[in-house]
């Protein structure tokens, strides 16, 4: 079976070049490893020219994808990969070197689609010590082989079955182009139409969290992003059949956490900004879920 590592990239040349010298030592190797740059000037073009003349024991296809959309830029890596399978990991990820060893043995060990798996945050040690308490770039582990429940599909860590892939239209919808959530569409229908997409807590990837996501800021729309997206999904019934009255319980729910969350934040400061923080990024994450209502969309990418 053969397989190709996908991956898309905006302006990380350096870190582009880290993931690439981690799949030349996997145990397991790619087949071909993808790279789609969304960036006009193809920044990214020297690096896979570098790491091509190193002589990895895989084939490098790169191409410039020019429009600033991430879906668009996903979907050219998917037209350029001719594996079985396809992993996608992102441009600022390490890989430990039995990464897509583990991924495939569990896609065998389950019978599954797909294996979704940790992204684990690396923080500075010098970042601020309430970033460093807080805990806020961690994601929820599971059980390897349960099924990742619909609300938590996500990329970063993924392993997908080709076939599924390569039937699906687009497959991520262009639509998510300049804000989040074109993953978990994807990974949403894939499973509504009959895909097993399982939890594997042992291949982990490492995620080295940049500087300039170290900021109250940075999370606060993160959360309101994702909060966006996911009363989307639940509102367009992606998740499970709604009526009004769901839909209207839904809402009120998001407007009674979004005031409870602001006094918990405003009582707890004093006694640590880490936990206030967190409640704040509750409240954005409702604040976010309350927008659909009045049609905002926060772009992320634009």
């Amino acid at each position: 079976m053969k397989v190709s590592v996908c991956i898309a990239t905006y302006c990380r040349s350096e870190r582009l070049r880290a993931v690439l010298h981690d799949l030349a030592r996997q145990r397991q190797l790619p087949d071909q490893v993808v790279v789609v740059d969304n960036d006009v000037a193809g920044g990214a073009r020297a690096t896979v020219e570098q790491v091509r003349a190193s002589g990895v024991p895989f084939r490098i296809d790169y191409e410039v994808q020019p429009e600033r959309n991430i879906a668009l830029t996903r979907n050219r890596t998917v037209m350029l990969a001719d594996g079985d399978w396809l992993a996608f990991i992102d441009d600022d990820e390490r890989a430990p070197e039995s990464w897509l060893q583990q991924l495939l043995a569990a896609a065998a060990l389950y019978g599954a689609d797909g294996i979704i798996a940790p992204v684990e945050p690396q923080v500075p040690a010098d970042a601020p010590l309430w970033i460093r308490r807080g805990h806020f770039y961690d994601f929820p582990h599971m059980n390897s082989g349960d099924l990742v429940p619909l609300n938590r599909m996500r990329f970063g860590n993924v392993l997908l079955r080709g076939e599924s892939l390569r039937t699906e239209p687009g497959p991520f919808d262009t639509s998510y182009g300049l804000r989040t959530g074109e993953d978990g569409d994807l990974l949403v229908r894939l499973v509504n139409k009959g895909a097993r997409i399982v939890w594997f807590d042992e291949a982990i990837v490492w995620e080295p969290v940049e500087r300039r996501r170290l900021s109250l800021r940075w999370l606060l729309l993160r959360s309101l992003s994702g909060g966006q997206e996911f009363a989307r999904q639940t509102v367009d019934g992606k998740y499970g059949s709604i009526n009004w009255i769901g839909r209207a319980v839904f809402f009120c729910r998001a407007l009674l956490q979004l005031l409870v969350a602001a006094g918990l934040a405003a009582v707890s400061w004093p006694v640590g900004r880490h936990r206030a923080a967190r409640w704040l990024i509750t409240a954005s994450a409702n604040l976010g879920k309350l927008s659909v209502v009045w049609g905002w969309r926060y772009r992320a990418y634009a």
